[in-house]
């Protein structure tokens, strides 16, 4: 029981034995006849033997906080090239929209990892499907997410559907009518973006202009009963898409889960450098975040949590101080006689 060799073996090769293969071939086992006498035999520990595996997880940016997203090196290929055309063109970059404080004014921006802007975190999240689509390597896909197959709507789908790349404006006009109606919250959008592109890792397959519709909706709908306390049904999006079908949608979040591979966790590491990407993403193509001017009754408020936050700490670090004696206590010390024999 348990052993990769059985009696059994079909003509066809497995590709569990042919990957078992590709393991022991990376890392060899050890075995008593390799080590000499004087280190004794060695036995290798199991970690070892499953480096590949973590090697790629760690290629895989859903999962692992060190891995680049991929909608970041998607979009680098436009950034590089509209900065190298502004350069050979001497085009300047036009008015600035950033505001900048001063002496008599102070722009603080609301967005941050804990609570984001939800307009501009489902612009920015539309723009990374956007290059996603654009720059993606080919055009596999799988019968459920065709919309073809599977139309959203009882209008005839164009028969140029599957070529004409979606504009930017199109897919932030489709994902903010789904938030809006749903009212589901900013982190839901980047837990869509993280189960958006897991689900392009594991399955294997681009988000191109015949099933990126379905995608989305797949994405937003089991990020939205993951992430949120009170999770939006499934009867509720027949509501919104008037012409689909529960069934249809049932049958789309069994096939999503499955592609998945069952795995909607979404580490703190992932979903902050998702974040921080997104914002990395707006700052090369100019979208900006929404700054506010510091007002007198916002600057009490974050005062009084300052020194909330400050009294908190300074108790903690009270009660956690180890006791022990300093030289200014040793006053009152009464000085023990020596005896001497």
């Amino acid at each position: 029981m348990g052993g990769s060799v059985s009696c059994c073996i079909s003509t066809g090769e497995s590709p569990k034995i042919y990957r078992r293969e590709v393991e022991l071939e990376e890392c060899p086992i050890t075995t008593a006849e390799d080590v000499s006498e004087d280190t004794g035999t060695y036995l290798q520990h199991i970690s070892d033997r499953e480096l590949p595996d973590e090697l790629a997880q760690e290629a895989n940016p859903s999962d692992h906080p060190r891995a680049s997203t991929l909608f970041l090196n998607k979009s680098q290929t436009d950034v590089r090239e509209k900065r190298k055309s502004n350069y050979l063109n001497h085009m300047s970059p036009g008015l600035l929209t950033k505001k900048y404080s001063s002496c008599s004014t102070i722009f603080i921006d609301d967005s941050t990892v804990s609570q984001p802007n939800l307009k501009s975190t489902i612009r920015c999240v539309a723009l990374a499907i956007y290059y996603h689509i654009k720059n993606r390597d080919s055009n596999r896909s799988l019968d459920i997410f065709d919309e073809k197959k599977h139309p959203l709507s009882r209008e005839k789908v164009p028969d140029d559907y599957s070529v004409i790349d979606p504009e930017h404006k199109l897919i932030y006009r489709f994902i903010r009518t789904l938030f809006s109606s749903a009212q589901l919250t900013a982190e839901c959008a980047i837990v869509t973006l993280v189960y958006l592109e897991r689900l392009l890792t594991y399955a294997e397959m681009d988000i191109c202009p015949c099933n990126w519709k379905r995608i989305v909706l797949g994405a937003i709908l089991l990020a939205s009963k993951v992430w949120d306390d009170q999770a939006v049904w499934n009867v509720d999006y027949c509501q919104i898409l008037k012409d689909i079908t529960v069934e249809d949608m049932n049958e789309m979040e069994r096939h999503f889960l499955e592609l998945l591979q069952f795995n909607i966790n979404v580490p703190a590491s992932v979903y902050a450098k998702y974040y921080f990407d997104l914002r990395s993403l707006a700052d090369d193509n100019n979208l900006s975040f929404p700054l506010e001017p510091l007002s007198n009754k916002r600057a009490q408020k974050l005062e009084a949590i300052s020194r909330l936050c400050e009294d908190k700490y300074k108790d903690l670090s009270k009660s956690n101080m180890r006791r022990s004696v300093s030289a200014d206590n040793l006053v009152g010390v009464k000085n023990s006689h020596a005896v001497l024999s």
